[in-house]
């Protein structure tokens, strides 16, 4: 079985997991019957999580079928990449403040997967994976154009039904438009801090033990002295 494959094969395997958990997550706040479980499509963690289990389905299947990956494969799952990435440092940051206010925030293993294990994991494949392109540098600043919109998408929603995905964005809860924009600016400074980091790794050499093996060509059979020299001379 070759390294492609065995990738491969993850791939898919990943895709199954964080479909289980994203199903799991929200059956688990459906029955918790708040808001914020009622508006589980509209965290950008649950939306990037969705669209990186198509990716990594459809990247399982290019891989056990083809020895490298096309090119929009590559800038797709870097993009995707970033944004779970970089939910899942926001997730930690809202939890270690929560403990300190002494507010509880209950974090269920669908949620542990989400947020941490699989970005972590797929990091490492990321860095480790056979067949994958580098990435070019314009995806950094590509990577905050659907934050941005989403950005803009809840704002405007939020006044409406008087709820907000997290806490930096509810007027309400911080202390003026001084620190709304400058917990946006770091979020969106984080997106490109992490896009930055998946450019460079796509860059690095990847290990020799995985890296795809060239087919040796065909060994070129001599022949004998007499044909060379009669082909090379020309009977009469």
């Amino acid at each position: 079985m070759t390294a492609r494959t065995v990738f491969g094969l993850l791939r898919l395997s990943a895709a199954a997991l964080c479909l289980v958990a994203l199903i799991h997550r929200l059956a688990w706040g459906l029955a918790s019957y708040t808001i914020a479980s009622q508006n589980f499509f509209a965290y950008l963690t649950n939306q990037s999580n969705i669209m990186f289990v198509v990716l990594l389905a459809v990247g399982g299947v290019i891989a056990l079928q083809r020895d490298r990956d096309p090119r929009w494969l590559t800038v797709a799952l870097a993009m995707v990449l970033t944004w779970t990435i970089t939910a899942g440092l926001v997730f930690a940051l809202l939890v270690w403040q929560a403990g300190i206010r002494g507010i509880r925030i209950d974090v269920p293993w669908s949620d542990q997967v989400l947020h941490f294990w699989l970005p972590a994991c797929t990091v490492i494949a990321w860095a480790l994976a056979p067949g994958h392109r580098s990435v070019p540098w314009r995806v950094i600043p590509a990577t905050l154009v659907y934050p941005v919109v989403w950005g803009v998408f809840t704002m405007v929603r939020g006044p409406l039904i008087g709820w907000y995905p997290y806490y930096f964005l509810d007027p309400r809860q911080v202390s003026g438009p001084a620190e709304f924009l400058a917990s946006s600016g770091i979020a969106l400074a984080t997106f490109a801090v992490v896009a930055t980091a998946l450019v460079l790794i796509s860059r690095m050499p990847v290990p020799k033990r995985l890296r795809l093996e060239e087919p040796a060509p065909p060994p070129t059979e001599e022949l004998p002295r007499e044909h060379a020299l009669a082909g090379s001379t020309g009977r009469r």
